[in-house]
Protein backbone atom coordinates (compact mmCIF):
# COMPACT_ATOMS: atom_id res chain seq x y z
CA UNK A 1 0.00 0.00 0.00
CA UNK A 2 1.28 3.47 -0.89
CA UNK A 3 2.34 5.53 2.10
CA UNK A 4 0.14 8.53 2.74
CA UNK A 5 2.30 11.47 3.78
CA UNK A 6 0.78 14.04 6.11
CA UNK A 7 0.05 17.38 4.50
CA UNK A 8 1.19 20.59 6.12
CA UNK A 9 -1.72 22.99 6.05
CA UNK A 10 -1.43 26.75 6.02
CA UNK A 11 -5.05 26.91 7.05
CA UNK A 12 -6.95 26.19 10.23
CA UNK A 13 -10.60 25.39 9.80
CA UNK A 14 -12.99 26.45 12.52
CA UNK A 15 -16.62 25.80 11.76
CA UNK A 16 -19.12 28.60 12.46
CA UNK A 17 -20.69 26.26 15.02
CA UNK A 18 -17.38 25.76 16.81
CA UNK A 19 -16.62 29.48 16.73
CA UNK A 20 -20.09 30.21 18.11
CA UNK A 21 -19.39 27.80 20.99
CA UNK A 22 -16.12 29.57 21.76
CA UNK A 23 -17.79 32.98 21.57
CA UNK A 24 -20.50 31.80 23.94
CA UNK A 25 -17.93 30.61 26.49
CA UNK A 26 -15.43 33.48 26.10
CA UNK A 27 -16.80 36.99 26.58
CA UNK A 28 -14.00 38.55 28.60
CA UNK A 29 -10.33 38.08 29.51
CA UNK A 30 -10.92 36.01 32.71
CA UNK A 31 -13.10 33.55 30.76
CA UNK A 32 -10.46 33.42 28.02
CA UNK A 33 -7.78 32.62 30.60
CA UNK A 34 -9.90 29.87 32.16
CA UNK A 35 -10.59 28.29 28.76
CA UNK A 36 -6.92 28.26 27.77
CA UNK A 37 -5.98 26.66 31.11
CA UNK A 38 -8.37 23.79 30.33
CA UNK A 39 -6.41 22.98 27.15
CA UNK A 40 -2.83 23.55 28.35
CA UNK A 41 -2.28 19.83 28.87
CA UNK A 42 -4.10 18.82 25.70
CA UNK A 43 -3.11 18.68 22.05
CA UNK A 44 -1.34 21.75 20.73
CA UNK A 45 -3.71 22.04 17.77
CA UNK A 46 -6.70 22.35 20.07
CA UNK A 47 -4.85 24.85 22.28
CA UNK A 48 -4.04 27.07 19.29
CA UNK A 49 -7.63 26.78 18.13
CA UNK A 50 -8.88 28.07 21.49
CA UNK A 51 -6.33 30.90 21.52
CA UNK A 52 -7.30 32.03 18.02
CA UNK A 53 -11.04 31.52 18.50
CA UNK A 54 -11.01 33.33 21.82
CA UNK A 55 -9.03 36.26 20.43
CA UNK A 56 -11.51 36.59 17.55
CA UNK A 57 -14.40 36.41 20.01
CA UNK A 58 -12.89 39.27 22.04
CA UNK A 59 -12.30 41.37 18.89
CA UNK A 60 -8.56 41.41 19.53
CA UNK A 61 -6.33 42.82 16.80
CA UNK A 62 -3.15 41.03 17.93
CA UNK A 63 -2.04 38.01 19.96
CA UNK A 64 1.35 38.33 21.69
CA UNK A 65 3.18 35.22 22.88
CA UNK A 66 6.25 36.38 24.82
CA UNK A 67 8.80 33.95 26.34
CA UNK A 68 10.36 34.96 29.65
CA UNK A 69 13.13 33.30 31.68
CA UNK A 70 10.98 30.64 33.37
CA UNK A 71 7.57 31.04 31.76
CA UNK A 72 5.71 32.40 28.74
CA UNK A 73 3.11 35.14 28.68
CA UNK A 74 0.09 35.59 26.40
CA UNK A 75 -1.29 39.07 25.87
CA UNK A 76 -4.04 40.44 23.65
CA UNK A 77 -4.34 43.86 22.10
CA UNK A 78 -8.00 44.83 22.42
CA UNK A 79 -9.16 48.26 21.26
CA UNK A 80 -5.54 49.27 20.82
CA UNK A 81 -4.46 48.43 24.39
CA UNK A 82 -2.47 45.35 25.46
CA UNK A 83 -3.98 43.20 28.20
CA UNK A 84 -2.37 40.29 30.05
CA UNK A 85 -4.16 36.95 29.71
CA UNK A 86 -2.03 34.30 31.46
CA UNK A 87 1.41 32.71 31.83
CA UNK A 88 2.26 29.06 31.14
CA UNK A 89 5.22 26.67 31.07
CA UNK A 90 8.07 27.03 28.57
CA UNK A 91 7.66 23.45 27.30
CA UNK A 92 4.14 24.27 26.12
CA UNK A 93 5.49 27.41 24.44
CA UNK A 94 7.96 25.35 22.38
CA UNK A 95 5.29 23.06 20.92
CA UNK A 96 2.97 26.01 20.32
CA UNK A 97 5.77 27.91 18.58
CA UNK A 98 6.45 24.97 16.26
CA UNK A 99 2.78 24.67 15.38
CA UNK A 100 2.46 28.38 14.57
CA UNK A 101 5.63 28.27 12.47
CA UNK A 102 4.39 25.30 10.47
CA UNK A 103 1.06 26.95 9.77
CA UNK A 104 2.68 30.28 8.88
CA UNK A 105 5.27 28.84 6.51
CA UNK A 106 8.09 30.01 8.82
CA UNK A 107 11.27 27.90 8.89
CA UNK A 108 11.53 25.85 12.07
CA UNK A 109 15.31 25.65 12.17
CA UNK A 110 15.91 29.41 11.99
CA UNK A 111 15.76 31.09 15.38
CA UNK A 112 18.37 33.82 15.14
CA UNK A 113 16.65 36.25 12.78
CA UNK A 114 13.15 37.69 12.26
CA UNK A 115 10.70 35.79 10.08
CA UNK A 116 7.22 36.59 8.80
CA UNK A 117 4.45 34.35 7.56
CA UNK A 118 0.70 34.05 7.35
CA UNK A 119 -2.15 31.55 7.39
CA UNK A 120 -5.94 31.56 7.25
CA UNK A 121 -8.73 30.56 9.57
CA UNK A 122 -11.43 29.09 7.39
CA UNK A 123 -15.00 29.43 8.57
CA UNK A 124 -16.30 26.47 6.59
CA UNK A 125 -19.65 24.78 7.17
CA UNK A 126 -18.74 21.73 5.09
CA UNK A 127 -19.20 18.56 7.19
CA UNK A 128 -15.94 16.87 8.22
CA UNK A 129 -15.29 13.14 8.38
CA UNK A 130 -16.03 11.67 11.77
CA UNK A 131 -13.05 12.06 14.06
CA UNK A 132 -11.32 14.74 11.95
CA UNK A 133 -9.70 17.47 14.01
CA UNK A 134 -10.58 21.04 13.17
CA UNK A 135 -6.99 22.21 13.27
CA UNK A 136 -5.89 19.54 10.76
CA UNK A 137 -8.63 19.89 8.15
CA UNK A 138 -7.32 21.00 4.77
CA UNK A 139 -9.75 22.79 2.49
CA UNK A 140 -9.36 25.29 -0.34
CA UNK A 141 -9.73 28.94 0.67
CA UNK A 142 -13.12 29.98 -0.70
CA UNK A 143 -12.41 33.63 -0.12
CA UNK A 144 -14.33 36.09 1.98
CA UNK A 145 -17.97 35.86 2.81
CA UNK A 146 -20.03 33.36 4.72
CA UNK A 147 -19.85 30.40 4.72
CA UNK A 148 -16.30 29.75 3.59
CA UNK A 149 -15.09 33.11 4.86
CA UNK A 150 -11.46 33.40 5.90
CA UNK A 151 -9.75 35.40 8.59
CA UNK A 152 -6.13 36.08 7.70
CA UNK A 153 -3.47 35.75 10.41
CA UNK A 154 -0.12 37.49 9.89
CA UNK A 155 2.56 35.94 12.08
CA UNK A 156 5.87 37.52 13.05
CA UNK A 157 8.68 35.69 14.87
CA UNK A 158 11.38 37.84 16.49
CA UNK A 159 14.47 36.52 18.32
CA UNK A 160 14.39 37.67 21.95
CA UNK A 161 16.44 37.01 25.07
CA UNK A 162 14.58 33.86 26.16
CA UNK A 163 13.24 32.59 22.84
CA UNK A 164 11.29 33.79 19.83
CA UNK A 165 8.55 36.33 20.50
CA UNK A 166 5.47 35.65 18.36
CA UNK A 167 2.89 38.23 17.36
CA UNK A 168 -0.17 37.19 15.35
CA UNK A 169 -2.11 40.00 13.70
CA UNK A 170 -5.78 39.13 13.13
CA UNK A 171 -7.19 40.51 9.87
CA UNK A 172 -10.92 39.91 10.11
CA UNK A 173 -12.97 40.81 7.01
CA UNK A 174 -15.68 42.21 9.30
CA UNK A 175 -13.25 45.09 9.97
CA UNK A 176 -14.08 46.34 6.48
CA UNK A 177 -16.76 48.91 7.21
CA UNK A 178 -18.72 51.45 5.23
CA UNK A 179 -17.65 55.08 5.17
CA UNK A 180 -20.74 55.97 7.23
CA UNK A 181 -19.45 53.80 10.10
CA UNK A 182 -16.05 55.47 10.44
CA UNK A 183 -17.25 57.98 13.01
CA UNK A 184 -17.13 61.05 10.78
CA UNK A 185 -19.02 64.20 11.68
CA UNK A 186 -21.85 64.93 9.25
CA UNK A 187 -19.98 67.84 7.67
CA UNK A 188 -16.83 65.74 7.13
CA UNK A 189 -18.82 62.79 5.82
CA UNK A 190 -20.42 64.91 3.11
CA UNK A 191 -17.07 66.45 2.13
CA UNK A 192 -15.32 63.07 2.01
CA UNK A 193 -18.06 61.59 -0.17
CA UNK A 194 -17.66 64.52 -2.56
CA UNK A 195 -13.86 64.35 -2.66
CA UNK A 196 -13.60 60.61 -3.36
CA UNK A 197 -15.83 61.01 -6.41
CA UNK A 198 -13.39 63.38 -8.10
CA UNK A 199 -11.74 61.84 -11.19
CA UNK A 200 -8.20 62.88 -10.32
CA UNK A 201 -5.96 64.17 -7.56
CA UNK A 202 -4.50 62.65 -4.40
CA UNK A 203 -6.11 61.97 -1.03
CA UNK A 204 -3.57 61.37 1.73
CA UNK A 205 -4.47 59.74 5.06
CA UNK A 206 -1.88 60.21 7.80
CA UNK A 207 -1.30 58.85 11.27
CA UNK A 208 0.85 56.37 13.19
CA UNK A 209 0.71 52.60 12.83
CA UNK A 210 -2.60 51.23 14.09
CA UNK A 211 -4.56 54.47 13.68
CA UNK A 212 -7.03 53.00 11.18
CA UNK A 213 -5.63 54.48 7.95
CA UNK A 214 -6.13 51.28 5.93
CA UNK A 215 -9.70 50.91 7.21
CA UNK A 216 -10.47 54.45 6.07
CA UNK A 217 -8.97 53.92 2.60
CA UNK A 218 -10.84 50.64 2.13
CA UNK A 219 -14.08 52.37 3.17
CA UNK A 220 -13.39 54.92 0.42
CA UNK A 221 -12.84 52.13 -2.12
CA UNK A 222 -16.03 50.35 -1.10
CA UNK A 223 -17.96 53.58 -1.60
CA UNK A 224 -16.63 54.38 -5.07
CA UNK A 225 -16.38 50.84 -6.42
CA UNK A 226 -18.52 50.40 -9.53
CA UNK A 227 -18.27 48.06 -12.54
CA UNK A 228 -17.23 50.92 -14.82
CA UNK A 229 -14.31 51.98 -12.58
CA UNK A 230 -10.93 50.19 -12.69
CA UNK A 231 -9.38 50.11 -9.20
CA UNK A 232 -5.88 48.74 -8.54
CA UNK A 233 -4.08 48.63 -5.19
CA UNK A 234 -0.44 48.07 -4.29
CA UNK A 235 0.07 47.13 -0.65
CA UNK A 236 2.59 45.73 1.81
CA UNK A 237 1.03 43.34 2.54
CA UNK A 238 -2.53 42.93 1.23
CA UNK A 239 -4.53 43.10 4.45
CA UNK A 240 -8.08 42.59 3.21
CA UNK A 241 -9.45 41.34 -0.08
CA UNK A 242 -12.02 43.42 -1.95
CA UNK A 243 -14.16 41.75 -4.58
CA UNK A 244 -13.84 43.38 -7.98
CA UNK A 245 -10.61 45.21 -7.10
CA UNK A 246 -7.21 44.24 -8.53
CA UNK A 247 -4.80 43.96 -5.59
CA UNK A 248 -1.05 43.47 -5.79
CA UNK A 249 1.53 42.99 -3.05
CA UNK A 250 5.09 44.31 -3.06
CA UNK A 251 7.99 41.86 -2.94
CA UNK A 252 11.24 43.80 -2.39
CA UNK A 253 13.33 40.60 -2.47
CA UNK A 254 12.34 40.16 -6.11
CA UNK A 255 12.70 43.83 -6.97
CA UNK A 256 8.98 44.54 -6.87
CA UNK A 257 8.64 47.57 -4.61
CA UNK A 258 6.09 50.40 -4.42
CA UNK A 259 7.83 52.46 -7.09
CA UNK A 260 8.24 49.67 -9.67
CA UNK A 261 4.80 48.27 -8.91
CA UNK A 262 3.15 51.67 -9.23
CA UNK A 263 4.95 52.27 -12.52
CA UNK A 264 3.55 48.97 -13.84
CA UNK A 265 0.07 49.76 -12.51
CA UNK A 266 -0.05 52.98 -14.52
CA UNK A 267 0.27 50.88 -17.70
CA UNK A 268 -2.92 49.02 -16.68
CA UNK A 269 -5.09 52.09 -17.33
CA UNK A 270 -6.64 52.39 -13.83
CA UNK A 271 -9.14 55.03 -12.77
CA UNK A 272 -8.32 54.74 -9.06
CA UNK A 273 -5.04 53.65 -7.47
CA UNK A 274 -4.46 52.85 -3.81
CA UNK A 275 -0.80 53.06 -2.75
CA UNK A 276 -0.38 51.41 0.65
CA UNK A 277 2.26 53.89 1.79
CA UNK A 278 4.57 56.50 0.27
CA UNK A 279 7.98 55.70 1.72
CA UNK A 280 10.49 57.17 -0.73
CA UNK A 281 10.96 59.90 -3.31
CA UNK A 282 10.47 57.68 -6.35
CA UNK A 283 7.10 56.42 -5.13
CA UNK A 284 6.06 59.97 -4.22
CA UNK A 285 6.98 61.26 -7.67
CA UNK A 286 5.09 58.55 -9.55
CA UNK A 287 2.02 58.85 -7.27
CA UNK A 288 1.89 62.65 -7.59
CA UNK A 289 2.35 62.42 -11.36
CA UNK A 290 -0.52 59.91 -11.53
CA UNK A 291 -2.72 62.32 -9.57
CA UNK A 292 -1.88 65.08 -12.08
CA UNK A 293 -2.61 62.97 -15.14
CA UNK A 294 -6.20 61.94 -14.61
CA UNK A 295 -6.10 59.34 -11.83
CA UNK A 296 -7.51 59.40 -8.31
CA UNK A 297 -4.73 58.29 -5.96
CA UNK A 298 -5.41 57.19 -2.37
CA UNK A 299 -2.41 56.74 -0.11
CA UNK A 300 -1.00 57.00 3.41
CA UNK A 301 1.90 58.81 5.07
CA UNK A 302 3.38 58.65 8.55
CA UNK A 303 2.96 62.15 9.98
CA UNK A 304 1.61 63.47 13.27
CA UNK A 305 -1.12 65.64 11.79
CA UNK A 306 -2.70 66.70 8.50
CA UNK A 307 -0.55 69.83 8.23
CA UNK A 308 2.58 67.67 8.26
CA UNK A 309 1.66 66.05 4.93
CA UNK A 310 3.36 68.64 2.73
CA UNK A 311 6.48 68.83 4.90
CA UNK A 312 6.78 65.02 4.85
CA UNK A 313 6.65 64.90 1.04
CA UNK A 314 9.22 67.68 0.89
CA UNK A 315 11.44 65.77 3.33
CA UNK A 316 11.37 62.84 0.90
CA UNK A 317 12.75 65.21 -1.74
CA UNK A 318 9.65 66.26 -3.70
CA UNK A 319 9.19 69.90 -4.74
CA UNK A 320 6.24 72.08 -3.66
CA UNK A 321 5.50 72.86 -7.32
CA UNK A 322 4.55 69.19 -7.80
CA UNK A 323 2.88 68.70 -4.43
CA UNK A 324 0.51 71.68 -4.39
CA UNK A 325 -1.51 70.96 -7.58
CA UNK A 326 -1.65 67.20 -7.02
CA UNK A 327 -3.15 66.90 -3.53
CA UNK A 328 -6.90 67.32 -3.12
CA UNK A 329 -7.19 66.58 0.57
CA UNK A 330 -5.01 65.63 3.55
CA UNK A 331 -6.54 63.73 6.47
CA UNK A 332 -5.09 62.84 9.87
CA UNK A 333 -6.77 60.38 12.20
CA UNK A 334 -6.53 58.47 15.46
CA UNK A 335 -8.72 55.84 17.10
CA UNK A 336 -10.25 56.43 20.53
CA UNK A 337 -11.98 53.80 22.63
CA UNK A 338 -15.72 54.11 23.08
CA UNK A 339 -17.17 53.89 26.56
CA UNK A 340 -18.95 50.64 27.32
CA UNK A 341 -22.67 51.29 27.05
CA UNK A 342 -23.39 48.60 29.62
CA UNK A 343 -21.55 50.20 32.52
CA UNK A 344 -20.88 53.86 31.60
CA UNK A 345 -21.75 56.46 34.23
CA UNK A 346 -22.72 60.05 33.48
CA UNK A 347 -21.67 62.69 35.98
CA UNK A 348 -22.13 66.48 36.05
CA UNK A 349 -19.26 68.41 34.47
CA UNK A 350 -17.11 70.54 36.78
CA UNK A 351 -17.02 74.29 36.28
CA UNK A 352 -13.26 74.17 35.67
CA UNK A 353 -13.56 71.54 32.94
CA UNK A 354 -16.52 73.37 31.40
CA UNK A 355 -14.41 76.52 31.16
CA UNK A 356 -11.56 74.57 29.54
CA UNK A 357 -13.80 72.97 26.92
CA UNK A 358 -15.48 76.28 26.07
CA UNK A 359 -12.06 77.75 25.39
CA UNK A 360 -11.01 74.83 23.18
CA UNK A 361 -14.23 74.77 21.16
CA UNK A 362 -14.70 78.50 20.66
CA UNK A 363 -13.21 78.11 17.15
CA UNK A 364 -15.96 75.71 16.05
CA UNK A 365 -18.10 76.91 13.14
CA UNK A 366 -21.74 77.43 14.07
CA UNK A 367 -22.84 74.76 11.58
CA UNK A 368 -21.33 72.05 13.82
CA UNK A 369 -23.88 71.13 16.45
CA UNK A 370 -22.70 70.16 19.93
CA UNK A 371 -24.50 69.77 23.29
CA UNK A 372 -25.10 73.09 25.03
CA UNK A 373 -22.11 73.98 27.20
CA UNK A 374 -23.70 74.82 30.54
CA UNK A 375 -23.61 73.89 34.22
CA UNK A 376 -25.20 70.50 34.87
CA UNK A 377 -24.04 69.01 31.56
CA UNK A 378 -23.56 65.26 32.03
CA UNK A 379 -20.31 63.73 30.79
CA UNK A 380 -19.34 60.04 30.47
CA UNK A 381 -17.12 58.27 32.98
CA UNK A 382 -15.66 54.81 32.31
CA UNK A 383 -16.38 52.20 34.99
CA UNK A 384 -15.78 48.59 33.89
CA UNK A 385 -17.77 45.34 33.74
CA UNK A 386 -17.62 41.83 32.30
CA UNK A 387 -18.84 43.03 28.90
CA UNK A 388 -15.80 45.31 28.44
CA UNK A 389 -13.10 43.19 30.11
CA UNK A 390 -13.39 45.52 33.11
CA UNK A 391 -11.76 48.37 31.17
CA UNK A 392 -14.80 50.63 30.84
CA UNK A 393 -14.38 50.72 27.06
CA UNK A 394 -15.64 48.63 24.18
CA UNK A 395 -14.94 49.26 20.51
CA UNK A 396 -13.20 52.21 18.89
CA UNK A 397 -14.13 55.16 16.72
CA UNK A 398 -12.09 57.57 14.63
CA UNK A 399 -11.30 61.21 15.35
CA UNK A 400 -10.24 63.27 12.35
CA UNK A 401 -8.85 66.50 11.01
CA UNK A 402 -8.53 67.44 7.36
CA UNK A 403 -7.85 70.32 5.05
CA UNK A 404 -8.43 70.84 1.35
CA UNK A 405 -6.18 72.37 -1.29
CA UNK A 406 -7.94 75.31 -2.90
CA UNK A 407 -6.26 78.08 -4.94
CA UNK A 408 -5.19 80.02 -1.85
CA UNK A 409 -3.77 76.94 -0.13
CA UNK A 410 -2.00 75.88 -3.34
CA UNK A 411 -0.24 79.25 -3.64
CA UNK A 412 0.70 79.09 0.05
CA UNK A 413 2.24 75.60 -0.30
CA UNK A 414 4.43 76.92 -3.14
CA UNK A 415 6.18 79.13 -0.55
CA UNK A 416 7.34 76.03 1.41
CA UNK A 417 5.57 77.06 4.65
CA UNK A 418 6.35 75.56 8.05
CA UNK A 419 3.98 72.97 9.51
CA UNK A 420 2.70 75.48 12.09
CA UNK A 421 2.04 78.13 9.42
CA UNK A 422 0.18 75.63 7.25
CA UNK A 423 -1.84 74.45 10.25
CA UNK A 424 -2.73 78.06 11.08
CA UNK A 425 -4.02 78.76 7.56
CA UNK A 426 -5.92 75.45 7.46
CA UNK A 427 -7.57 76.31 10.78
CA UNK A 428 -8.58 79.74 9.47
CA UNK A 429 -10.14 77.98 6.49
CA UNK A 430 -12.25 75.74 8.75
CA UNK A 431 -10.07 72.77 9.74
CA UNK A 432 -11.09 71.32 13.10
CA UNK A 433 -8.29 69.56 14.98
CA UNK A 434 -8.41 65.91 16.03
CA UNK A 435 -8.46 67.07 19.63
CA UNK A 436 -11.56 69.20 19.05
CA UNK A 437 -13.19 66.37 17.13
CA UNK A 438 -12.46 64.14 20.12
CA UNK A 439 -13.97 66.72 22.49
CA UNK A 440 -17.15 66.74 20.40
CA UNK A 441 -17.39 62.94 20.73
CA UNK A 442 -16.71 63.30 24.47
CA UNK A 443 -19.57 65.80 24.87
CA UNK A 444 -21.85 63.43 22.97
CA UNK A 445 -21.09 60.63 25.46
CA UNK A 446 -19.11 58.45 23.03
CA UNK A 447 -15.72 58.51 24.77
CA UNK A 448 -14.00 60.10 27.76
CA UNK A 449 -11.82 63.18 27.97
CA UNK A 450 -8.96 61.08 29.35
CA UNK A 451 -9.11 58.80 26.32
CA UNK A 452 -9.08 61.74 23.89
CA UNK A 453 -6.08 63.27 25.66
CA UNK A 454 -4.27 59.92 25.80
CA UNK A 455 -4.59 59.41 22.06
CA UNK A 456 -3.95 62.96 20.88
CA UNK A 457 -1.25 63.78 23.43
CA UNK A 458 -2.98 67.03 24.36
Amino acid sequence: MEEVRPRISKEIEISPTKLAEIQKEIKNIPEFKKKIEEFLTGRVGELLEIILGGAISLDASDIHIEPEENQTKIRLRVDGVLQDVLVFQKKIYKTLLSRIKLLSGIKLNITDRPQDGRFSILLDETPRPKGARLAEAVRPNKGRGSPGAAIEIRASALPAEYGESIVMRILDPKSLIEIEALGLRKDLLQIFKKEIKKPNGMIVVTGPTGSGKTTTLYAFLKKIHQPEIKIITIEDPIEYHLEGVSQTQVNPKKGYDFASGLRSIMRQDPDVVLVGEIRDLETAQIALQAALTGHLVLTTLHTNDAAGTVARLQALGEKPVNIAPAINMAIAQRLVRKVCQNCVRFVPISSELLKKIKKELKVLPKKIKIPELKEGLKIPQAKGCKDCNFTGFRGRIGIYESFFIDDEMEKFILTSPSISALRELATKKGMISMYCDGLIKFLKGITTLEEVERVTGE
